[in-house]
């Protein structure tokens, strides 16, 4: 039987909301011992924003990280999955995307979970050149949550 998203995603990760700025969502990143959390407006699921795209989208533009709003580091191109959703053609949907973490949604959109594809340089795997969708572990610094 073929696995679930349901089985490997994460709780639901942290929020901001678009308004908030580049250096508040750094700090909760930092403080929380995350590496991305979820853009939302209202209840309406805007994106998702890692710190790689704080530093990226924002930073090495020269924006003033305490006056840039963090939704102009979202990316347009949001990649969402479903619970349901067998965990190989997510994988497969990831790649496609180029994307490392996704937002995990129930039948109405709202974030219920996330995931992210493992980094197989750092994975002992028999087969390294498969990425493979992976329970979130804490960061270096001991934060919970997924990076």
């Amino acid at each position: 039987m073929a696995q679930r998203v349901r089985d490997l995603m994460a709780d639901v990760p942290r929020t901001v909301g678009p308004q908030e700025s580049v250096a508040s969502v750094a700090r909760l990143m930092r403080d929380q011992g995350v590496g991305a959390v979820l853009v939302m407006d209202r209840d309406r699921l805007r994106g998702l924003v890692t710190d790689r795209d704080l530093v990226v989208g924002a930073l090495a533009d020269g924006a003033d990280p305490e006056r840039t709003a963090v939704i102009r580091t979202v990316r347009e191109d949001l990649v969402t999955v479903g619970a349901d959703d067998d965990v190989d053609q997510v994988v497969k949907a990831m790649r496609e995307h180029a994307v490392r973490r996704a937002p995990v949604v129930d039948g109405d959109g709202k974030p219920i979970g996330s995931v992210r594809l493992s980094d197989p340089a750092t994975e002992e795997t028999p087969e390294p050149s498969h990425a493979r969708i992976v329970a979130p572990t804490p960061d270096l610094h001991g934060g919970p949550g997924p990076r």
